[in-house]
C-alpha cells in the first residue's frame, strides 16, 4: 500500500491546523492530535459502512449525518453494514468510510484515518463514534448542519485524527425555575453541548421561585408550587410585574428529554436543592417548614431564611418520596443535593430542630457550628439512603462546612478554593467557580452600559472562560480527585430564549476546550481565530443567538 505522506501539526501557534491547498481544520474542542498528509477523500456520494455491533443510537447518528451529506451536496451516500472487516484491518484496504469498534481504545476517545480511497473511524463506545462525527462535521462545509443544498468542496483531509477528553466530567447546567424553558427549548440547548462534546446536563428542578418537576406522590408540587403569583420587575425587589409565572414537566416530558440527551451522549444530572432554596414546597406543604408558614412561592430572587425542618421525621419521609420518583426517571450515577445558602436562623429558634441536635449530640467547635453540623447529618442521611439505590450525591460545596461523610462529591462553586480544599481532604470535586464558570454574569465589564443584557452582575469573557486551568493548586497526588469542570447558567434575569442562548454562547463553545483539551493543547488565539472564521457560521446557520 501507498504510505501517506504526512506530518505532525505541533502544538506551537495560533494558526489554524491547515493542509495543501489551504484548507484549515477549525475543530472545538482542538483534538488531542492531528497529523495531516497530502490530498483528499471525497465524502459526496460516498458509502457507509458500520459495525454490526453498534448500538442503535450510534447507527441513528451515523444516518442522519449520511443523510445531510446526502441532501446537502446533491448526491446519494448510502450506509449499509460492514463485512469481512474489523478494527484491526488496513486504512490502504479500505473503500468509503467506515464505522468499525474498538475497545481497546479508552472511552469517549476515537481515531479517524483518512487516506484517497476512504476514512476509517475507530471507537470504543457510542460517545467516541458521536465525537468522531462531530468533528467530521466541523471539517466538512457548514452546509452539512442545514440538511439542504450547500456549496463547498466536500472532502476530508487525508491525515490521522486521535482524540479523546481530558476530563470525564463535562457539564453545563440549566435553571428552569426562575425562568422556566419549554422540552424543546432545553432540547435545543443539548444540541448544542453535544456539537461541542459535553456530556452532562445539569438540570436544577427545585427552587424557592418553583417546582419543575411531576412528583405523582405528591401532586400539589407541580398543581402549586410550579407557579409564583408574579415577578420582581429587573433589579427592583421592592416590584412585582403582577403576571402570574410558572410551569413544570411531566414525567413523560422528563423521560423524553433523558432519553434525547442520551441519543447525543449527555447524561441528566437532575438536582432537587435542599434543604434550602425549598419555599415552593414550603408553600405547597407548610407542615414542612419550621413556623409552619405561610409561605408564598417566591417572587423576587435572592436567598430565603425559610428552609426545611430537619427536626421532623415527616421531612425525610418527604424527601425520600421525591427522591424515589426521581431515581426512576433518572439513571443517572448521580443525583445533585444542592446544599448551599442555607440559613440556619429557623434551625436556631425550632424546638424541633435543636432536639434533633441534642439527640444527635452535635456540639460547636473548630469544626463548625452545631446547626451546621445538623446540615452535615442532613447530607450523610440523603447520602446514605441514595447509596442504597446505586446512587451517588454530588452537593455545592457548602456542605463542606463541619464534617461531611466519604463518598459525596463537592460542586466548588464560590471560586476554586472550595474544591481545592475537597480534594485535599480526599473528595471528588467538579470545579464550576463563579470566578470563570458563571455564565450569567456579564461578558463585558460595563455590563448594560456597553449594551450588554441584563445579567446578575460580574464578568466573565470567553477569554477568561478559556482561561481557567482546573488543576491551578491541586497537588499532583489530588488532581485524581478533580472529575471535571462545569459552567452555570442561573435564569434570574434571563426571561427569553434569545437571551439565554447569548449568555450561553459563545461562552460554551470556551468551555469545551477547558473541559476536552490538554494544557498544552490550549491556545486562545487560535480558539479565537477559528471561533471567528468557522464556528460562528455554524451557529448562526443552526439558529443560535450568540454574542459575536
Amino acid at each position: 500500500m501507498k504510505k501517506i505522506l504526512s506530518i505532525t501539526i505541533a502544538v506551537m501557534s495560533a494558526c489554524t491546523l491547515s493542509c495543501k491547498g489551504g484548507e484549515t481544520l477549525d475543530i472545538t474542542p482542538r483534538p488531542r492530535e492531528i497529523t495531516l498528509g497530502s490530498g483528499s477523500f471525497n465524502v459526496k456520494g460516498a458509502g457507509f459502512n458500520y459495525d454490526a455491533s453498534l448500538e442503535e443510537r450510534t447507527l441513528n447518528a451515523v444516518f442522519k449525518l449520511a443523510d445531510d451529506i446526502s441532501a446537502a451536496c446533491g448526491k446519494t451516500c448510502s450506509v449499509a453494514a460492514a463485512t469481512g472487516v474489523d478494527a484491526s484491518t488496513d486504512i490502504g484496504r479500505l473503500k468509503g468510510i467506515f464505522l468499525l469498534k474498538d475497545e481497546s481504545l479508552a472511552p469517549e476517545n476515537y481515531v479517524i484515518e483518512t487516506t484517497k480511497k476512504g476514512i476509517k473511524i475507530t471507537a470504543p463506545d457510542h460517545n467516541g463514534f458521536f465525537y468522531a462525527i462531530q468533528t467530521l462535521r466541523q471539517i466538512l462545509p457548514v452546509g452539512n448542519y442545514a440538511g439542504k443544498s450547500a456549496a463547498g468542496k466536500w472532502a476530508v483531509p487525508c491525515g490521522t485524527i486521535s482524540d479523546g477528553p481530558r476530563f470525564a466530567y463535562r457539564g453545563m447546567h440549566m435553571d428552569p425555575c426562575r425562568h422556566f424553558w419549554s422540552v424543546e427549548e432545553t432540547k435545543k440547548y443539548i444540541d448544542v453541548m453535544a456539537l461541542y462534546k459535553l456530556n452532562r446536563l445539569h438540570w436544577h428542578l427545585t427552587e424557592d421561585q418553583g417546582w419543575r418537576i411531576e412528583i405523582k406522590k405528591y401532586p400539589e408540587l407541580t398543581e402549586i408550587g410550579a407557579f409564583r403569583n408574579g415577578t420582581m420587575i429587573g433589579r427592583d425587589f421592592s416590584s412585582n410585574d403582577g403576571i402570574r409565572y410558572g410551569g413544570f414537566y411531566t414525567q413523560e416530558q422528563i423521560k423524553e428529554v433523558v432519553a434525547y440527551a442520551w441519543e447525543k451522549g449527555i447524561t441528566v444530572i437532575p438536582e432537587i436543592d435542599l434543604p434550602g432554596h425549598m419555599v415552593a414546597a414550603l408553600t405547597t406543604y407548610p407542615q414542612l417548614g419550621c413556623t409552619g408558614g405561610p409561605y408564598e412561592v417566591w417572587t423576587l430572587w435572592g436567598v430565603s431564611e425559610d428552609v426545611l425542618c430537619v427536626g421532623k421525621e415527616s421531612t425525610f419521609a418527604f424527601l425520600e418520596g421525591v427522591l424515589d420518583e426521581m431515581c426512576e426517571l433518572f439513571p443517572s450515577e448521580y443525583i445533585h443535593i444542592g446544599g448551599d445558602e442555607c440559613p440556619k436562623v429557623r434551625w436556631e429558634k425550632c424546638p424541633l430542630c435543636q432536639a434533633r441536635i441534642k439527640a444527635l449530640g452535635l456540639k460547636s467547635d473548630e469544626k463548625g457550628t452545631k446547626e451546621q453540623k445538623l446540615q452535615n447529618y442532613v447530607t450523610s442521611r440523603i447520602q446514605k439512603y441514595l447509596e442504597g439505590k446505586g446512587r451517588k450525591i454530588i452537593g455545592w460545596d457548602e456542605i463542606l462546612e463541619g464534617e461531611l461523610a466519604p463518598g459525596a462529591t463537592v460542586m466548588s462553586w464560590r471560586g476554586a478554593d472550595g474544591g481545592i480544599e475537597a480534594a485535599n481532604r480526599g473528595f471528588d470535586v467538579i470545579m464550576t467557580p463563579n470566578s470563570h464558570m458563571y455564565f450569567d454574569y456579564y461578558q463585558s465589564e460595563n455590563g448594560v452600559e456597553d449594551g450588554e443584557p441584563l445579567g446578575i452582575g460580574g464578568f466573565v469573557s470567553t477569554e477568561k472562560v478559556y482561561s481557567f486551568d482546573p488543576m491551578d493548586k491541586i497537588a499532583p497526588e489530588m488532581q485524581k480527585h478533580i472529575l471535571g469542570v462545569q459552567a452555570n447558567l442561573w435564569t434570574e434575569y434571563i426571561a427569553t430564549p434569545e437571551h439565554l442562548e447569548y449568555m450561553l454562547l459563545p461562552r460554551m463553545l470556551a468551555l469545551s476546550e477547558v473541559q476536552w483539551c490538554t494544557p498544552e493543547n490550549r491556545d486562545f488565539a487560535r480558539f479565537s481565530a477559528g471561533l471567528k472564521s468557522h464556528q460562528e457560521k455554524i451557529l448562526e446557520l443552526l439558529g443560535y443567538n450568540f454574542r459575536k
